[in-house]
């Protein structure tokens, strides 16, 4: 392989990537709101253990549990309005975050997710201290980016009762031992080697704990990965992902589902699935 091109393959692309996944601006945040799903909200703001301001939409509960709902890189809360307004119909509170650096929400954006320990923490503890929202009653719900951060930071916060992660492939290397042992299985992690060390080094984030290591780490805690079926490494990433804790953790293809598309393409299933696995996870 002439050194130009091992230049531009092991060095230029993940770089770039890896600068483009650290300094994107913040997305604009719409003007849609829960409203327009006829609910009721409350514009609110905490802080991060780090002093990052988040902005949120908070839902109140009903039914004494509450759910955040994280979205994916580069999209803000207005994205998982959808989801907001199916859970909130079975009465559950829903906490709609901009992740740092996303929407409203301050802080610098880091599009692999490794802020989510100190973004997450944050959100559960706003969620424990209001009213209705009942002790061991608080789950999260993320797609892509989201579903990743929800999945690694559930092994180590015992407040977060059950995981709903859609479209989530992972955050680093450790998280990708299902893609091909091949030679381009080599040189895809050669790649990805020099792209997470690179975003980790220009962020100054901390590596999470890796999605397997914190589904075992979770200690019984249901897990629900949904995988887009007409996305070819969702499903092999979500029960390479589910043989980590095969007790506890469920997988869901939707058929002929894009990513993150499962509530869009079959709407009824997504909304049995999900609430079906939330009541279960968090009944008395």
């Amino acid at each position: 392989m002439p050194a130009a091109l091992v230049l531009l393959e092991f060095v230029l692309l993940p770089l770039t990537v890896a600068v483009n996944a650290t300094n994107r601006p913040p997305s604009p945040l719409g003007p849609a709101t829960p409203a327009r799903y006829g609910l009721g909200y409350q514009d609110v703001a905490f802080r991060t253990a780090d002093g990052v301001r988040l902005s949120a939409w908070y839902i109140p509960t009903r039914n004494g549990a509450a759910v955040v709902l994280l979205p994916g890189a580069g999209s803000t809360r207005t994205s998982v309005l959808g989801q907001a307004a199916v859970l909130a119909r079975h009465g559950y509170g829903t906490l709609l975050v901009d992740t740092r650096g996303h929407g409203r929400s301050g802080g610098h954006a880091m599009d692999f997710g490794w802020w989510g320990n100190r973004d997450l923490a944050a959100a559960v503890s706003f969620l424990d201290r209001q009213s209705g929202v009942r002790a061991g009653k608080i789950a999260v719900l993320g797609e892509s980016m989201g579903g990743e951060q929800a999945l690694a930071v559930a092994g180590s916060d015992s407040r977060i009762r059950a995981v709903v992660a859609e479209g989530a492939t992972g955050q680093q290397l450790a998280d990708h031992g299902w893609r091909p042992h091949d030679v381009t299985g080599v040189i895809d992690r050669g790649m990805e080697w020099v792209m997470y060390t690179a975003a980790g080094l220009i962020s100054g984030a901390p590596r999470p704990m890796s999605i397997p290591d914190a589904i075992r780490a979770a200690d019984g805690r249901p897990t629900l990965i949904i995988a887009g079926g007409a996305v070819a490494d969702e499903p092999i990433a979500a029960r390479w992902f589910r043989a980590a804790s095969p007790a506890t953790v469920e997988v869901w293809v939707v058929p002929h589902a894009g990513h993150t598309q499962g509530l869009a393409t079959a709407p009824r299933a997504w909304e049995a699935h999900v609430t079906g696995f939330l009541d279960a996870a968090l009944r008395p």
